[in-house]
């Protein structure tokens, strides 16, 4: 199953993402996490990240093959400029070709630890609209995913700018738009309808990252600029010295978050699991999305 063949004509799109662990004990985790999550037959597909500079290049492509052999569902491996030429990514594309893998989420990606910004690889993409555009016309078989930010990226001078970059993003092939996690659905309802007046028209699925660490959240939001309500933010405010008390108040809010945008009429859910299931988990019985 492709990317763009997973939103519309009356499905919802139910996914998850994950990152390569860096430990066998880490692996079993994710799985037993993934399998938990399984009684969600309808998840629409896995995606594993890829690590900064390419990190986890390897382990991206094996790992996102062998989730999808283990559990039969379709899974997306993540791509990023940075730190590749063009060759080492095509390269890449080919080996996801000739590991089965037909769906990329295409990403400029974060500069490498130490950097304060990107700088473009010599030989290597600037922006990820290249990226995009290379897999398009030398691997036409593959469904693409791009970021969109409800927040506007860190790096784009105003909103204005960012959505004109989403705009050449999708224009160059991408299939479908996930967002990077927020958490005042005012901001993706906004950002909604501005993407709808720039004419962008491949589907726009909300990112959710449920809190249920403050202290990891409020560092996870500092480096992407995203705003965590004041309201939101006092209630977490009172467990801070409770772990139990943080995991439920992320819970509940998340579920409410998701019953707003669920009757807003979103297209599909993406789930930031940070490898765990625990919280998305409750957050899906509550929202009956089983089945």
């Amino acid at each position: 199953m492709k990317i763009v063949d997973l939103y519309g004509k009356g499905t919802f799109g139910l996914s998850f993402e994950i990152f390569p662990p860096k430990t066998e004990a880490g692996e079993s985790q994710l799985f037993d996490a993934l399998e938990a999550l399984m009684v969600y037959r309808r998840p629409s597909f896995v995606s594993c990240t890829y690590g900064a500079a390419g990190s986890t290049q390897d382990k991206t492509l094996e790992l996102t093959a062998k989730i999808s052999k283990t559990f039969g569902i379709t899974t997306a491996a993540h791509r990023t400029c940075v730190g590749s030429t063009v060759e080492e990514i095509r390269q890449w594309l080919k080996e996801a070709t000739n590991a089965g893998i037909e769906n990329i989420v295409a990403l400029r990606g974060d500069p490498p630890k130490g950097q304060a910004e990107f700088n473009k690889p010599e030989g290597g993409f600037a922006h990820a609209n290249e990226l995009v555009a290379l897999i398009r016309r030398e691997f036409p078989h593959v469904s693409i995913a791009v970021a969109g930010y409800p927040e506007t990226h860190q790096e784009a001078p105003s909103p204005e700018v960012d959505l004109v970059n989403l705009k050449r993003k999708v224009e160059a092939g991408a299939d479908a738009v996930i967002t990077q996690l927020f958490y005042d659905n005012h901001d993706f309802f906004t950002f909604r309808r501005r993407y709808e007046e720039a004419g962008i028209a491949a589907p726009l699925i909300p990112g959710i990252l449920p809190v249920v660490n403050l202290g990891q959240v409020q560092r996870i939001t500092s480096m992407c600029r995203a705003r965590i309500p004041v309201s939101f933010l006092t209630e977490l405010e009172v467990y801070r010295d409770d772990p139990d008390g943080q995991v439920g108040v992320g819970i509940r809010y998340a579920i409410r978050q998701c019953r707003e945008l669920l009757d807003a009429g979103i297209p599909g859910l993406h789930f930031y699991l940070l490898n765990k299931s625990e919280a998305t988990f409750q957050i899906l019985q509550a929202l009956k999305l089983s089945g």
